[in-house]
């Protein structure tokens, strides 16, 4: 069975709450010295705060039901244990059962706009789609990267004793073992990312402790919460701050530039060139001021079309977690509106339907056939028809036993044309607005407009490393 079908037939068990038990600890976790350099920038940020300077860090866990699972909880905990000054974001986005070639769909709404500071991601399919998401997350945002090779399932046929010689392997005739011991290796090399070698150490870990491949599973394909402590170990080990490496290869991607030393007011307006696609704003928390009117290039960031983000589609009839909506495009500029699809003459086992789009302000738009690709009237919709996930769309409407689907999404705004100082949240965390995130890459003038009293600290710009 391929890793596509094997990811899409079965789905996650009930493991969302970390769980606790007396397992083994491992003998050995590999040469850890050697981890954590592809993770230096988020790993800094965490080991340097201190209760009068608590560094913002975003976390987010990308992929499926495997990086829903207990384990997920548990690195989360230990990150907020060791670094406990840090104000740190952390999220789970996970979508069970969405392979690589859904994913990239999806990541559109879910990953690259979180704009987090490491990224945790697994996921099995095939590779152009899993290194089409590496190479996005590196042309859109500053993030860290962490992924890992898989751990060891019955339905993959893995054996504890197996040898592997990765220059013997072939994409096509093994391609699973293919994917583990050259894509994965070669694509961390090309894009600096942090890779664990799971499948390794969880073959170890058996051998150590005289276990089966089955003994770490929940069922065929998901680990049991003996598989989470393990799988919770290996990344933990790789998260570690590295102080004896030099950071030339993340400083340049955030720069933070101090009002009244790197940048300066001159007669009520501030003028920064910078490369980037996103600009936060850092005022004195709490502070009374003016507010500061943001433009880009001259414009208001509301001009820009590329800032406003179709969000996860959510169903609303019938209930589903999942986004049977993968992704929703546009040919012409979206406005700040929520976007309602209905879906009724379902054929073909619920794979074929006809559908009706209609917008908050927009109105009524069109509608279309699920085979056919549809552009609205207003141009704001489009949709191909790979971008709907036909295997959920039959399990849902065979489930609920419905003639109709209804799923929503929003646009809104990743900018703002003003800005003033957010409430304090207490001693040492930042005060930061986002003035805009999703800007095309290249060079770009950011000017601001206030008045004297305004409580404006720095401006901090980030620069994907990738174009």
């Amino acid at each position: 069975m391929t890793r596509l079908v094997a990811a899409g037939l079965l789905l996650a068990p009930a493991l969302l709450v970390a769980q606790s038990a007396p397992y083994p600890p491992p003998k050995t976790l590999g040469p850890v010295a050697s981890y954590g350099a592809n993770v230096q920038r988020a790993m800094t940020l965490l080991a340097t705060s201190t209760p009068e300077k608590r560094n913002t860090v975003r976390v987010l866990f990308y992929g499926q039901s495997i990086t829903a699972q207990a384990w997920t909880a548990a690195v989360a905990r230990d990150l907020r244990a060791r670094y406990p000054f840090a104000d740190l974001n952390v999220e789970n986005r996970a979508i069970g059962g969405y392979s690589s070639n859904m994913l990239v769909r999806t990541a559109e709404a879910d990953l690259y706009p979180a704009y987090p500071d490491l990224l945790i991601f697994h996921v099995y399919g095939p590779p152009a789609e899993y290194e089409a998401i590496i190479r996005r997350v590196r042309e859109r945002t500053t993030a860290d990267i962490f992924h890992a090779t898989d751990h060891l399932t019955p339905i993959h046929l893995d054996a504890v004793d197996e040898a592997i010689d990765p220059a013997k392997l072939t994409e096509k005739a093994n391609p699973h073992r293919w994917q583990n011991h050259v894509f994965y290796p070669d694509l961390s090399r090309r894009y600096g990312t942090e890779l664990a070698d799971v499948r390794g150490l969880w073959r170890q870990y058996l051998r150590d402790h005289k276990l089966r491949v089955e003994d770490l599973n929940g069922d065929p394909i998901h680990p049991n919460a003996h598989g989470d402590y393990l799988m919770a170990e290996i990344v933990k080990a790789h998260l570690r701050h590295r102080p004896d490496l030099p950071a030339d290869a993340w400083k340049d991607r955030v720069r933070t530039h101090a009002v009244g030393t790197d940048v300066r007011w001159e007669n009520g307006k501030l003028s920064l060139p910078f490369d980037g696609n996103r600009v936060d704003l850092l005022f004195r928390p709490g502070a009374a001021g003016s507010p500061v009117e943001v433009r880009v290039d001259g414009k208001r960031p509301s001009e820009f079309p590329e800032l406003l983000l179709a969000t996860r589609t959510y169903n609303v009839e019938p209930p589903q977690p999942k986004p049977l909506l993968m992704r929703v495009g546009a040919t012409a500029p979206r406005v700040v509106e929520e976007w309602t699809l209905t879906a009724t003459d379902f054929t073909d086992g619920g794979r074929r339907f006809k559908y009706t789009v209609a917008g908050s302000v927009t109105g009524p738009d069109g509608g279309g056939d699920s085979a056919a690709p549809f552009v609205s009237k207003s141009g704001r919709v489009a949709i191909d028809p790979a971008d709907f996930n036909a295997y959920a769309l039959t399990e849902t409407m065979t489930l609920h036993k419905q003639a109709r689907l209804v799923t929503r999404w929003n646009v809104v705004p990743q900018s703002v044309d003003s800005a003033a100082a957010p409430p304090a949240r207490g001693p040492g965390f930042e005060a930061a607005v986002t003035a805009v995130q999703g800007l095309r890459p290249g060079r770009h003038v950011l000017e601001l407009t206030a008045g004297t009293d305004a409580a404006l600290e720095a401006v901090r710009v980030y620069n994907p490393p990738l174009r």
